[in-house]
């Protein structure tokens, strides 16, 4: 398996806990440090993960999701750090039960640490 692929794979599997409520695979990818700039903090740098453990607690609403990543494309910056950026759709129920669909353009900094990728920094923007 390429590096390549390895991240690819670590970034879906990233998602679906995101998706999936799952905060023990979810702390495991990330560095402690984790930085990001994501439509919830309104603009703000957030670190730590404090503000997106404050997600997971509030629990999963029981619906079906279904998360794909769309075109993904990944930029090695050396052989300790890279880039993946994608697409994401996320398909969920509104309160009726009809299909919702959210799109996302993200990008995830990865980087290697004592021999394992730990996700560093993300910024995701939301598509209306």
């Amino acid at each position: 398996m390429t590096i390549e692929q390895q991240l690819i794979d670590l970034t879906q599997q990233l998602l679906e806990s995101i998706a999936g409520g799952d905060w023990e695979t979810y702390a495991r990818l990330c560095d402690p440090s984790l930085s990001a700039f994501e439509p919830e903090s309104a603009g703000q740098l957030v670190e730590g993960l404090l503000f997106h453990k404050y997600f997971f607690d509030l629990g999963r609403d029981g619906t079906p999701h279904n998360t794909t990543m769309c075109s993904p494309h990944v930029r090695m910056l050396g052989s300790d750090s890279a880039v993946v950026s994608y697409v994401r759709l996320s398909q969920t129920l509104d309160s009726n039960g009809a299909p919702v669909i959210r799109r996302y353009e993200e990008t995830r900094v990865w980087q290697q640490q004592e021999g394992e990728w730990k996700h560093v920094h993300f910024h995701r923007s939301v598509s209306t």
